[in-house]
């Protein structure tokens, strides 16, 4: 929890609800209650936490987490109401940093061992990492690395670059800084990956190339410094090349926030959640707790999870992809599908184990465009524009102006919890007072990935009637987080 208060934007996670009423207001002091509200995402939904303003003190002292100014006590509000959420303070001690994410933002969070997949070695490679990581950060979700400790002797001892083993960092920014000076730097394309980072700790920074008093600093104009937040003090924060970040860190996890708002043009997740269960049963029929493929003859007795089938898999066929078993809340994996079924065993190591488990099951469909609109305007052309719904949720692309046959570019994320529930999209004229609706199609999103063309279709009475125009659209389903 130390490790990760200050870098989490709680409003935005929702961790504190109507945080401006439970602020102190020095104009109203008989509004305070000594009680505050918080939230934390478990297992699929928000848990409400309430506690009192007592924090544990010596001497007057706070003896966990604070802040820098003495009047300033959000974060340890929050680690009291965690604590309590997990049991006690001694609960906080060490634990999983990606379940903490996922608790604080009912994100999705994926670990990534930088020691492997060839990263040092491959630059190439680096280079597609740097952007991901680029992209989780300009879209809000938040990054966290380590270098691995592998004894106890080894945990929060100080290498000689200046960073700690054991810590975790928060990554606060991820650019591409432009080297150079005067007008010729912007006319170069010369651009150092970098990455901004955190010790939560407030001190013991990177003291190699890029550090805040290094002479690499030179080589970047004053203006370009103040344009991404250079600054000389000891406060635990530090930039560092992303081929350093690759060389000393060893562990990475990058926690994408699910973005439910359709004014957005990124990605726009509308999360739902399909939940199962392990249970030991004495009859291999309904015994739904087989543990993993080491053990054949339980091994199809796990749950199974397949949108557009029926019958149960008994008999053993080509595995395509899995993730590792470990010992957290959460497990992600990332897998390039081709078309086809598949087969989801959510499984425990060992069998005759009992627990619960949620899978989110999602569908990424691409509005590609539209052809043969009807005009609407006085000058024959339109101004278009599409929504794409499923299960009450919706994504809406931008306005096409001045044509009849748009390319919209629109991708929604939908999580679904009744796969046979078709998704509609609708076409709107975009006018001053009133838009006016330009044609509907409907379509059922089986299991894989395909591309129609589909003829526009009327709304209630007119529901069988062609109408002009033409949508292609491009739709992949699936139960794996593949395409995050």
């Amino acid at each position: 929890m130390r490790a990760r208060a200050e870098e989490i934007n709680v409003k935005t996670a929702s961790v504190i609800p109507d945080w401006k009423d439970q602020e102190w207001n020095p104009e109203k002091p008989e509004s305070y209650a000594g009680i505050f509200h918080f939230r934390f995402w478990r297992f699929g939904e928000w848990v409400d936490v309430v506690i009192d303003d007592q924090l544990p003190t010596v001497n007057g002292l706070l003896v966990y987490c604070h802040s820098k100014d003495s009047n300033e006590f959000w974060s340890a509000l929050v680690e009291k109401a965690y604590a309590k959420m997990c049991g006690c303070y001694e609960a906080l001690d060490g634990g999983n940093t990606a379940d903490a994410l996922v608790d604080f933002t009912g994100g999705v969070c994926e670990p990534m061992d930088l020691m492997e997949n060839g990263f040092k070695e491959d630059e190439e490679k680096r280079n597609e990492l740097f952007e991901r990581v680029l992209k989780v950060h300009n879209r809000g979700g938040l990054i966290s690395c380590s270098i691995r400790a592998t004894t106890a002797e080894d945990m929060e001892a100080r290498l000689d670059c200046g960073l700690v083993k054991g810590h975790a960092y928060g990554v606060t920014d991820v650019r591409r800084v432009r080297l150079g000076h005067g007008l010729l730097a912007y006319f170069k394309s010369d651009k150092l990956n970098m990455i901004r980072m955190r010790n939560p700790w407030g001190q013991r920074e990177w003291n190699g190339a890029w550090s805040d008093s290094s002479e690499e600093w030179q080589r970047v104009s004053m203006s370009e410094r103040q344009r991404i937040g250079v600054v000389v003090q000891d406060d635990g924060e530090f930039w560092m090349t992303f081929d350093d970040f690759i060389t000393h860190f060893t562990d990475l996890i990058l926690c994408r926030l699910i973005n439910t708002s359709y004014l957005s043009f990124h990605k726009t997740w509308v999360e739902a959640v399909m939940r199962g269960s392990w249970r030991v049963h004495s009859d291999p029929l309904l015994n739904r707790a087989g543990g993993c493929i080491n053990h054949k003859h339980t091994f199809f007795q796990n749950p199974q999870v397949e949108l557009n089938r029926i019958y149960r898999m008994h008999a053993t066929q080509k595995k395509v992809g899995g993730s590792t078993y470990i010992n957290s809340r959460s497990v992600f994996v990332r897998i390039d599908l081709p078309e086809g079924r598949y087969v989801i065993i959510p499984t425990t190591f060992d069998p005759g184990l009992e627990g619960d488990f949620l899978l989110r099951i999602f569908t990424d469909v691409y509005v590609v465009e539209a052809n043969g609109l009807a005009g609407q305007d006085s000058d024959g052309v339109s101004d278009p524009y599409a929504i794409i719904r499923c299960e009450g949720n919706k994504v809406r692309s931008p306005v096409c102006k001045n044509t009849r046959s748009p390319v919209f570019d629109t991708k929604g994320v939908f999580y679904r919890k009744r796969g046979n529930k078709p998704i509609s999209i609708e076409i709107y004229n975009h006018n001053v007072l009133r838009d006016t609706f330009m044609g509907q199609v409907t379509l059922q999103a089986e299991q894989g990935e395909f591309r129609q063309t589909l003829h526009l279709k009327g709304k209630g009475d007119r529901r069988e009637n062609d109408l002009p125009g033409t949508v292609t659209v491009e739709i992949i389903t699936s139960s794996l987080l593949t395409k995050i």
